[in-house]
């Protein structure tokens, strides 16, 4: 192999503001600041939400993998974001509380917690700091003051800010004409179909459970508003990478766009009204996960959660293989066969590496540093890692990256700790967890089975005995009734027994 093959691919990153793919070169040498808008915590996340966190992680773990430091953000939003993304309705959490009765600070902790619980299940690294919206008020409220002269008009509802203000107002979504679409809420005064709430009044005579003095009345921050400034507190503006779904690139980030130009205009700095400026050199998006059975509407009250997955007996990082085996920007089919597949395919995979650390007497894999599993790898080895380096580093290219673990598993005549070295440098990028995973993790008991695990064993026991005994009528018997009540026996198999899956 010649020297310009070991060369490290370049990492190239698709920039929704130009629209290309360019090459990413940090601000600060060997370190990435990356922001992600977090979820709404009134309900629990979907599975469709959660596909932008795994593309998140995905982000951050090829960060790493390429020797750079990541410092990264994702907030929860517990006040602010109206029903409806396009700026309307009333703020989710005052509406979970009035629906559920309950406390509005109670709703937000619990479903932070199922949030962060998913966040766990899929494997997903920890952010280097959670950023809570109700914890910027005092911010959000002085960067409002900043803006209000140059860029914002009171009205009766609220602050609103004037979107004719900024140079190139919506380029991030591709036009300026929100309103064309039918996006924005129209409230009666404003002086652009496009215009926001920055600052969002009470009604008179209505009590919220979260509203703050401000100078602009008692009341709310916008949504908008939020991300603006808990990334420019957590990471400084600009920073590198601003993530979230492509939803988000329609109007939630042309108007942080739009805020992050005002606030710095204001401030003093004379490129900050330029369009070049945005608060973020790069943001990036996920395509949508698409459900043909519609089981992801929230409004329609039957969304499909990790949680109900679980229930079903699906193991949560099932999801996550599924996740990477489509590109980032395709849209995903989520379908109950696609599922099934991609937990057949994780099975086959922990089976595989299961193998390999059955054969080997110890693992020496140290770091997914490239130079290192370079210097250290056997040479039949080497092209699968200049492979699998070369497709994340094409923006994040995980389809054809994931299929190099599957050779890495079968390539013969290399040691074996050579190639759990491999595989484990590979994981680091992918999160499956497959040195540590088993194929007993794997067998996840449904909600609804109608037997326990100590059951099934105590069966298994039964029928080995009739089959020593060769009554095999009494064996096929124990068999059957296991299989009726949702267990597949394996005969032959050292896992001896899993659950009949029934998906969709």
């Amino acid at each position: 192999m010649s020297d310009d093959q070991h060369i490290p691919a370049p990492l190239r990153l698709f920039n929704s503001l130009t629209r290309t793919i360019e090459p990413f070169v940090p601000i600060e040498d060997h370190h990435a600041r990356v922001y992600s808008c977090g979820p709404t915590v009134y309900n629990y996340a979907h599975i469709g939400n959660l596909r932008a966190y795994v593309f998140t992680d995905t982000l951050r773990r090829t960060l790493l993998w390429k020797g750079l430091a990541v410092t990264h953000i994702i907030n929860i939003t517990d006040v602010g974001h109206l029903t409806s993304d396009a700026d309307a309705g009333d703020d989710k959490m005052e509406a979970a509380a009035r629906a559920s009765a309950k406390s509005i600070w109670d709703i937000a902790a619990h479903y932070t917690d199922a949030f962060k619980q998913n966040i766990a299940d899929l494997n997903i690294l920890s952010p280097s700091e959670w950023t809570v919206a109700t914890d910027y008020v005092p911010q959000m409220i002085a960067f409002a003051e900043r803006i209000a002269p140059d860029h914002c008009y009171e009205l009766d509802s609220g602050l609103y800010f004037d979107s004719s203000s900024v140079p190139d107002y919506g380029a991030l979504a591709g036009g300026r004409d929100d309103a064309a679409h039918g996006r924005i809420d129209p409230v009666a005064g404003k002086r652009n179909p496009s215009d926001f709430a920055i600052w969002r009044k009470s009604p008179p005579g209505e009590k919220r459970q979260m509203e703050w003095d401000s100078p602009w009345g008692k009341g709310a921050p916008g949504w908008h508003l939020e991300c603006s400034v808990m990334s420019q507190a957590q990471l400084g503006h600009p920073f590198d990478i601003h993530t979230g779904g492509i939803d988000h690139r329609e109007i939630h980030h042309p108007n942080e766009i739009a805020q992050n130009q005002a606030f710095h205009s204001c401030c003093g700095d004379p490129g900050a009204a330029a369009a070049g400026f945005t608060g973020a050199r790069w943001w990036m998006h996920n395509n949508f996960l698409v459900d043909r059975q519609g089981k992801m509407s929230k409004s329609k009250g039957g969304f499909t959660t990790l949680f109900s997955l679980v229930d079903a007996g699906v193991h949560p990082l099932a999801y996550r293989l599924l996740c990477l085996g489509a590109h980032y920007r395709s849209e995903l089919e989520f379908s109950a066969d696609n599922l099934a597949a991609a937990l057949t395919r994780l099975k086959r995979l922990v089976m595989g590496v299961e193998g390999l650390k059955a054969r080997a007497e110890g693992v020496t894999w140290q770091s997914p540093r490239l130079d290192y599993l370079r210097a250290n790898l056997h040479p039949k080895l080497v092209p699968l890692l200049e492979q699998f380096d070369a497709a994340i580093a094409d923006d994040l290219m995980t389809p054809r990256a994931l299929p190099l673990l599957e050779e890495a598993t079968a390539m013969k005549k290399v040691p074996v700790d050579e190639k759990l070295c491999l595989i484990g440098a590979f994981d680091q990028a992918l999160g499956l967890n497959l040195l540590t995973l088993s194929r007993a993790d794997l067998r996840v008991q449904p909600k609804d089975a109608q037997i326990t695990p100590e059951e099934i064993e105590a069966e298994l026991e039964r029928r080995t005995a009739a089959r020593a005994e060769k009554d095999f009528a009494l064996s096929d018997e124990i068999r059957d009734a296991l299989i009726a009540r949702g267990v597949e026996v394996m005969d032959g198999d050292p896992l001896r027994w899993d659950w009949r899956l029934t998906l969709g």
